[in-house]
């Protein structure tokens, strides 16, 4: 097993987006929004295509060795996207979610709704391949970036709405903030932060 988590370079970053979207091929949210599950794998494809890179922009991109799993972190005060990266990332989105977009973007609100204000180190996706799934590798890339965090003095931020990742999270030292459900059948979601260690 590959224990060593590295930060991605730049030709490491389309096994990430593969990594990223077998992982999430089964996410509540992402299921919600895009419920046929062949359109579903094609567009997580080019959600990731997009999202990757952004984030890599704004913060730090971490894998593990054998990319059995993927982590993507905003730097503190960047877990919003400015106006050059939403006018660089908008069109694409728009592509990829097609009809879905409308319920994108309410889960994008809901979101964007919950989080808090301040400085914080921003998990903005983290995934571990299918065939990876339950050997620790979710656990150890998260805690490379959170050392990083406690280092700076900084707590971290994340939303899932997974209720089976919220233990994970929990032995993490991540601590359950908000809960709210996106309106009209919508996924519900768990807002935790981590406070410094």
């Amino acid at each position: 097993m590959s224990d060593k988590i590295l930060p991605a370079g730049s030709g490491e970053l389309a096994s990430v987006e593969e990594t990223l979207a077998e992982a999430f091929q089964t996410d509540p949210a992402l299921s919600w929004i895009l419920p046929d599950p062949d359109h579903r794998a094609r567009a997580l494809r080019s959600l990731f295509r997009v999202l990757v890179p952004a984030d890599a922009r704004a913060g730090v991109v971490l894998r593990s060795s054998g990319d059995e799993a993927a982590a993507l972190w905003r730097v503190p005060g960047r877990a919003h996207n400015d106006m050059l990266e939403f006018l660089r990332t908008v069109i694409p989105l728009v592509a990829t979610f097609g009809a879905a977009l409308p319920r994108g973007l309410k889960v994008q609100g809901s979101i964007d709704a919950h989080r808090p204000k301040g400085r914080f180190w921003y998990l903005h996706y983290v995934g571990v391949r299918p065939e990876h799934q339950g050997k620790g590798h979710g656990g150890r890339i998260i805690r490379a970036q959170v050392a990083i965090a406690d280092a700076e003095g900084l707590p971290c931020w994340l939303e899932t709405a997974t209720a089976e990742n919220v233990p994970l999270y929990q032995r993490l030292g991540f601590i359950t903030q908000a809960e709210w459900s996106v309106p009209n059948g919508g996924p519900h979601f768990w807002g935790m932060m981590r406070p410094v260690a």
